[in-house]
């Protein structure tokens, strides 16, 4: 089993940065594709920015320019460094890899 452990959430005023953190118990990052989803209240969950194996990366198009997801193999840890923050950003944020899920961390972005 592989646990995720997402943490970096926190309340940001509107252009802030926040950068999150998805730690695995296991070197998995580095087999699966990883992304970053989340979830607001009242809507389905969507996903926000993927890396790939081989370190691709893609984002929706509502974060493009604003956040950047990364991957430190050795430290088994993806990041989503996230700038110019919007109140629409305000969610709970998620990392998965192939079947394996965190438990989120919430990020309210409000003034």
């Amino acid at each position: 089993q592989v646990q995720l452990v997402e943490s970096g959430g926190g309340l940001v005023q509107p252009g802030g940065s926040l950068r999150l953190s998805c730690a695995a118990s296991r070197s998995i990052f580095s087999l699966y594709t990883t992304g970053w989803y989340r979830q607001a209240p009242g809507k389905q969950r969507e996903l926000v920015a993927s890396i790939t194996r081989s370190g691709s990366t893609n984002y929706a198009d509502s974060v493009k320019g604003r956040f950047t997801i990364s991957r430190d193999n050795a430290k088994k840890t993806v990041y989503l460094q996230m700038n110019s923050l919007k109140p629409d950003d305000t969610a709970t944020y998620y990392c998965g890899a192939n079947t394996f899920w965190g438990q989120g961390t919430q990020v309210t972005v409000s003034s």
